[in-house]
C-alpha cells in the first residue's frame, strides 16, 4: 500500500510539471511564444505590436488554423530591459515549449536573447528591431522581415541632404545597442556623402532625461536632428528643442519611435517631424492586404488604432502562417526555415515578402511620413 502511495505521489508530480507543457502543445494546437514591453516608458511599441499578431492569428483561426491546428500566442512582459527578456525568453522555451518566437520588441532585448535561440535551435521570428547585429554576420535562425535601420538611415539622409539641401545634421540616440545601431546608420549614410555629424547626445533607456543631450546636440547648432529613442523620449527632446531653441529644421526618427505615440506625445509640436516607415501606409486601401489588416483589427482588436507598429505584427503573423502551411508532412522548425528559404517569395496580398539560402530579410522598402497635422506620406521623387 504505502508503495503504491508512493508511486502514484511520484506521477502526481512528473505529471503537475508537465500538463501545462502537454496541454499547449497537444496535436491540435500550435504555441508561440513572444517577449516584449507591455508595461513602462516603451509599452505602447509591445501593446501594438501584438496587437497586430493577435489580430493575424485569430484570422488564421478562423481560416482552419495551420492545417487544422489552432494557433496560440503568449506574450509575456519584459518592459524592454534585456534581464528580463533572457528571463521570459527560458520559460517560454524550457517552459511552455513554444514552436518559435515571434514579434521580440527592441534591439537590446533582442541582442541579450541571440546566443539562447542559438543554442535551443528555435526561429526567432519577426523581431520589431531593425539592428545589423541580427541580420551580420548572418544568423540561421533569427528571420528578419523588417528593412534594416542602416537602410532606413539612409533614407533619411537622402532625403535631408540629397533632396532638402541640409548639410549640419545631429543625432540623439539612446545609450545602449539600439541607439549604437542608428548612430552607425547615419554616421554611414553621412560618410558616403563626404560629410560627418555635426554633434551627438544620449539619453539612457526607459527615461525620458533627455536634457543632459539636448546641450550637447545644440552645441553645434544643427540644420536637423536625427533621433534613435522611443516615442516619449524623443518626444520630450522635441518639444524642448522647440521650446527652449531656434534654427532647427527637421527632426527625423526612424520606425521604431512609434509613430502614433510620438504624434500624441508631440501635440501641436509635431510639424516638421518625420518618420522613416518599414510598412507600407496603414491607411492605403489600394492594397489587398491593407484591406484585410484593417477588417481583423476591427474585427478582433478593436481597441486598438491603426498603426505602422500592428501593421508589422498583422504582417509578421500572416507570413508565419504561409509559410507554416507550406510544409510538407510535420511541421519542425528545421523545416519551417528550409520551407521559407526553398520557397523564398510569399506575396501576402500586395506585399512581397522574400528570403534565400543565406539571406532571412524579406523586405526592403523605406517609406518617409510626417505627422503633423495628420500622418502623411513624403514625396521624394522630386
Amino acid at each position: 500500500m504505502i508503495k503504491q502511495l508512493i508511486i502514484v505521489s511520484f506521477l502526481l508530480i512528473y505529471l503537475s510539471g508537465h500538463a501545462h507543457a502537454a496541454d499547449t502543445n497537444r496535436p491540435g494546437t500550435l504555441l508561440l511564444g513572444q517577449s516584449c514591453a507591455l508595461s513602462g516608458p516603451a509599452k505602447n511599441l509591445g501593446l501594438e505590436m501584438r496587437a497586430g499578431l493577435q489580430a493575424a492569428i485569430a484570422k488564421i483561426n478562423d481560416d482552419n488554423g495551420i492545417n487544422g491546428r489552432t494557433v496560440h500566442l503568449r506574450s509575456r512582459d519584459d518592459g524592454y530591459e534585456p534581464d528580463r527578456a533572457i528571463r521570459n525568453t527560458l520559460e517560454l522555451i524550457q517552459d511552455d515549449q513554444v514552436f518559435l518566437l515571434i514579434g521580440e520588441v527592441g534591439t537590446p532585448t533582442s541582442k541579450a536573447v541571440v546566443p539562447i535561440i542559438e543554442k535551443y535551435k528555435i526561429p526567432f521570428f519577426a523581431p520589431f528591431t531593425g539592428a545589423e547585429l541580427l541580420r551580420t554576420p548572418f544568423h540561421r535562425y533569427v528571420i528578419n522581415v523588417r528593412a534594416s535601420y542602416y537602410q532606413e538611415m539612409e533614407a533619411l539622409t537622402a532625403y535631408l541632404t540629397d533632396k532638402s539641401g541640409i548639410q549640419r545634421i545631429a543625432c540623439f540616440y539612446q545609450n545602449d545597442s539600439y541607439g549604437f545601431a542608428g548612430l552607425e546608420g547615419i554616421k554611414r549614410a553621412l560618410q558616403k556623402r563626404d560629410m560627418q555629424l555635426v554633434s551627438q547626445g544620449s539619453y539612457e533607456r526607459n527615461t525620458v532625461a533627455v536634457m543632459g543631450g539636448l546641450q550637447g546636440i545644440y552645441r553645434a547648432d544643427p540644420e536637423a536632428v536625427i533621433l534613435v529613442g522611443t516615442y516619449a523620449a524623443c518626444a520630450e527632446f522635441i518639444k524642448l528643442s522647440k521650446a527652449k531653441k531656434q534654427g532647427t529644421k527637421i527632426f527625423g526618427n526612424i520606425s521604431f519611435v512609434g509613430t502614433e505615440s510620438l504624434k500624441s506625445a508631440l501635440g501641436t509640436y509635431g510639424a516638421n517631424v518625420i518618420v522613416s516607415q518599414v510598412v507600407p501606409y496603414p491607411w492605403d486601401d489600394s492594397i489587398p492586404l491593407i484591406r484585410e489588416y484593417k477588417n481583423a483589427m476591427h474585427r478582433y482588436q478593436r481597441n486598438f488604432s491603426v498603426s505602422f507598429i500592428s501593421l508589422e505584427g498583422y504582417i509578421a503573423g500572416k507570413l508565419f502562417a504561409a509559410i507554416a502551411k507550406a510544409v510538407p508532412g510535420e511541421l519542425t522548425r528545421e523545416k519551417f526555415i528550409e520551407t521559407m528559404q526553398q520557397i523564398g517569395r510569399f506575396d501576402l496580398g500586395g506585399l512581397v515578402i522574400q528570403f534565400g539560402k543565406n539571406d532571412h530579410q524579406g523586405m526592403d522598402s523605406i517609406y518617409l511620413t510626417t505627422i503633423y497635422p495628420t500622418v502623411q506620406k513624403v514625396s521624394v521623387d522630386e
